[in-house]
């Protein structure tokens, strides 16, 4: 195989994870817009999402589109329960609380699935059968060729759904200014628990997407949101293009390091990528410098 065929390759690789990593920054960026805090319960949607298409396919024997599309049902119907249990009791305290209240729904949330399943990791079944195909020298793996897919329509959806319906706009306001919205008539309560439902949707999208490349586990969560979350600081803090930017950013990043450096510690570039965003840029991609007045 050439080097412009080796570095096709891991380039495929990394677009395909870090679209995994843009789909759960997504989630992250969707509820700091929205409720103005992290959720650090964003990784374990996707551990959920994998888990609960897992038990579609293989304790319940269902088909692989009925499976999906009930696995993104239950994520949608933790969304609202984790809007109403987790957000919605301390909506009017300090962003503090309801920070620690998401680290201890994650706690929960990966402990009552160890119960459950056990701790050994989970294999999950691909969309297609076929492995995938070679192209110029390149194998294009199929199940990153569907993250690619499912994400660049997630993606899209999401842009016609903001800019082109009324209830997007309504989001919108309602992350922008929620005192605003209140006075124009918006319900931001219910504009908020659609953000928690979606944003839980779209966890549980990735960790379905990535379970038959990752193996479904319970640290799953952990790791997809340490590098979900490092994207949206790399974008930009809250901005929606560069979160989708900073994943893809991440993952090309990470798999040239692994090809490259070192698999074990392909890890650490990724965060050394996120050090010197720190150190350089702070705000990130897309995010504006913000100065202070002496």
């Amino acid at each position: 195989m050439s080097t412009l065929a080796i570095n096709l390759q891991v380039l495929f690789s990394g677009l395909a994870l870090g679209a995994v990593y843009s789909l759960v920054a997504l989630g992250f960026v969707l509820i700091i817009r929205a409720t103005n805090v992290v959720n650090f319960a964003q990784g374990d949607f996707a551990m959920l999402g994998a888990f609960a298409m897992m038990t579609m396919l293989t304790q319940l024997q269902l088909p692989y589109w009925l499976s999906f599309i009930l696995a993104l049902a239950v994520m949608t119907v933790f969304g609202v329960i984790f809007n109403y249990g987790v957000y919605y009791p301390l909506r009017n305290r300090s962003f503090l609380p309801v920070i620690i209240s998401t680290l201890g729904a994650s706690i929960f949330m990966q402990n009552t699935v160890l119960a459950i399943f056990g701790p050994q990791p989970k294999p999950l079944e691909r969309v297609f059968k076929s492995p995938g195909i070679e192209l110029g020298g390149v194998f294009l793996d199929s199940q990153y060729l569907v993250i690619l897919a499912v994400t660049v329509v997630a993606v899209a959806f999401q842009y016609f759904f903001f800019e082109h319906t009324l209830l997007g706009k309504k989001l919108q306001a309602t992350s922008q200014d929620k005192d605003m919205a209140r006075l124009l008539g918006i319900p931001v309560a219910w504009m908020i628990a659609i953000t928690f439902i979606y944003s839980a949707t779209l966890g549980g999208l990735a960790g379905i997407l990535v379970g038959p490349v990752l193996f479904v586990s319970i640290g799953m969560g952990s790791i997809i949101a340490l590098k979900a979350f490092s994207a949206t600081i790399i974008g930009g803090f809250g901005d929606v293009t560069g979160a989708i930017i900073g994943g893809l950013l991440l993952g090309v990043v990470e798999s040239f390091a692994a090809a490259y450096i070192s698999v074990p510690y392909k890890d650490a570039f990724a965060f050394l990528l996120l050090f010197i965003f720190l150190l350089f840029r702070p705000q990130g991609i897309f995010g504006e410098k913000i100065s202070e007045k002496a």
